[in-house]
Parts: C-alpha cells; sequence; structure tokens
C-alpha cells in the first residue's frame, strides 16, 4: 500500500489527557482542507482515552486511527507514528492546543508556493502559535511574507525566540528516528538540528496554532527532569560536535553548553576521554576552560 494516502498525517501523543482532547478533535472538524488522518498514539493512558476515540472514529467526517502503547516516552510514541504515517506530511499537534480553521490550506497553500524544482531542498513550513487572546508568541520572522532558511540559523544568527509551529515531509523524517536506546526523556531538538543541517524550511509570519497555557503535556516533557538525563547529556554533544561554527553569534551559550557537557556527563556516567577527543578544536578548547565550573556544579548536585 501506498504510504501517502493523504497529504496531512496530524499526529497527537497522548498521556492521561481525555479532559483536554476535544480541543484537538474540534479544530481537526473544522478544517477547511480535508485530505488529512489523525494519528493519535496513546502513551499508557489510564483515563477515558481510548473510549473518547472510539465514539469519534464512529462520528468523524475524516480518518481517526488509534495506536496504544506502553509508556514509552515522546520518543517511542514519534518514532511509531513516523512509521505508521499515511500521509506525505507529517505534523505534531499536541494533545492539549487548537489551531485556526483554515490551518492546513495555508500550510499546503506556502508549501506549494516553493517551485516545484526546488523542493526536494525543504523539508517543511513552519509558522508561528499565537496566545488564546490572538498575539503571535515570540519574534517575527526576518522576511515580512516567508524567509527559506533552517532551524539553526534562525536561533544562531537571527536570535528567534518563541513557540513555533511546522510539519516536515514523512520522508524526510523517516531518515531521522529518535534514539530509543537513551534512557527517558530525549529532547526534540536532537532531530530537529539533525534535519536542520541537510535541508530548508520555509518559515512564514502568520500565526495558525493557538497555544494555550497552564498545561504541561506529560508525554512531551520529561516527568522531572533530572541532572543526569543521558538525553540532555547527547545533546549537548550534539551541539559541541556540529554546531561551534556559530559560535561568534552566541558565545557565551557555547560556554554554558561545555559547561553542562561535563555536568551532564559526570551525572549520567557518560562523559569519556574518547568522546572529548573526538570533538573540534573549538569544543576541545571550551571544554578544558569550563571542566572545573561543570565539575564543580555536578559534584554539588549529588
Amino acid at each position: 500500500m501506498d504510504p501517502r494516502e493523504y497529504t496531512f498525517t496530524v499526529f497527537t501523543p497522548t498521556y492521561n489527557r481525555a479532559h483536554l482532547l476535544p480541543r484537538v478533535y474540534n479544530s481537526l472538524k473544522r478544517q477547511t482542507f480535508t485530505d488529512f488522518e489523525w494519528l493519535v498514539i496513546d502513551d499508557g493512558s489510564t483515563d477515558n482515552t481510548e473510549e473518547l476515540i472510539i465514539r469519534w472514529q464512529k462520528e468523524a467526517h475524516f480518518p481517526i486511527r488509534y495506536i496504544k502503547q506502553s509508556h514509552g516516552h515522546k520518543k517511542v510514541a514519534h518514532n511509531r507514528a513516523v512509521r505508521e504515517a499515511k500521509g506525505k506530511f507529517f505534523l505534531p499537534f499536541d494533545s492539549d492546543d487548537e489551531c485556526v480553521p483554515h490551518a492546513l490550506e495555508r500550510f499546503i497553500y506556502h508549501w506549494e508556493s516553493i517551485p516545484a524544482d526546488q523542493r526536494d531542498e525543504f523539508t517543511g513550513i513552519t509558522v508561528h502559535c499565537m496566545d488564546e487572546n490572538g498575539q503571535i508568541i515570540g519574534d517575527l520572522f526576518p522576511s515580512e511574507k516567508y524567509f527559506d532558511s533552517n532551524s539553526l540559523d534562525i536561533f544562531y544568527q537571527y536570535c528567534i525566540r518563541g513557540e513555533k509551529w511546522g510539519f516536515h515531509r514523512i520522508d524526510v523524517l523517516r531518515k531521522y528516528p529518535f534514539p530509543e536506546n537513551i534512557p527517558g526523556y530525549v529532547p526534540e531538538s536532537i532531530i530537529w538540528k539533525a534535519i536542520a543541517r541537510t535541508y530548508k524550511t520555509r518559515f512564514v509570519n502568520e500565526a495558525l496554532r493557538i497555544y494555550h497555557t497552564g498545561h504541561t503535556n506529560r508525554i512531551m516533557t520529561p516527568h522531572s527532569v533530572k541532572p543526569d538525563s543521558a538525553g540532555y547529556y547527547i545533546l549537548m554533544e550534539q551541539i559541541l560536535n556540529e554546531e561551534t561554527h556559530y559560535f561568534r553569534y552566541r558565545p557565551f551559550y557555547f560556554i554554558k553548553i561545555a559547561i553542562n557537557w561535563t555536568r551532564l556527563g559526570l551525572h549520567s556516567k557518560l562523559l569519556s576521554w574518547k568522546n572529548f577527543l573526538q570533538k573540534n578544536s573549538l569544543s576541545r578548547i571550551l571544554i578544558i576552560i569550563t571542566f572545573p565550573i561543570g565539575f564543580i556544579l555536578a559534584k554539588s548536585e549529588k
């Protein structure tokens, strides 16, 4: 079967969020663009999530697929969804948020605005989020209409901050799975950074997602972010190995990363001279200079 049966797979990971899922469902019911499926990965909920989804499957005018798994964190739910997706584009949609009725319509419009012979260079479209009062959250992108770049340049060179929302091509995501061998929580930016090194994104100054404050999505965030998190150590390792050419834009950020590489490495017991020697010259210098600080912090947190 061709995995691209739909234009979009809208993916919602959830864990005991039955009281908030109607917000997502009602947003999808109102969409003006209807060529999509809703894929819900239930990460071991003990509430009435399954009962709710079964009822919606019977009444919805769009396909809803529901997969329940043992609790395995966001990394496992995401990888499962990417494998199962039948859409050309993959759009994560948290279990506690909503979007405007024309969100999918605008996403496909912006994608098709990219010249056909250039689309292979792009992974997807990213837009803004707004709060419940309609105010855009965070900074606008540099261009009035759209800006073609990647998320690394956006973060380092242009210093764009704030909640964003977007989709990726499913064929791109399947090349970059979350590492499931790392215990506990794995930061999503490990994947997004890896994609940004190869593919461009079209950033559009348009707000399509409504971000609700006051709720923490427990599958998206670690239950307790501890200093010995191996996932965060791997992220620090990745930044030092791959991103120091941005040092001139944010030097103090990289100093902080180097400190935390030592600190988290000692906590997680993953720190090794072998890893240290694989780094580029600038990273090694940063680690040598900041090692005493990271060491002291690690010892003080035991």
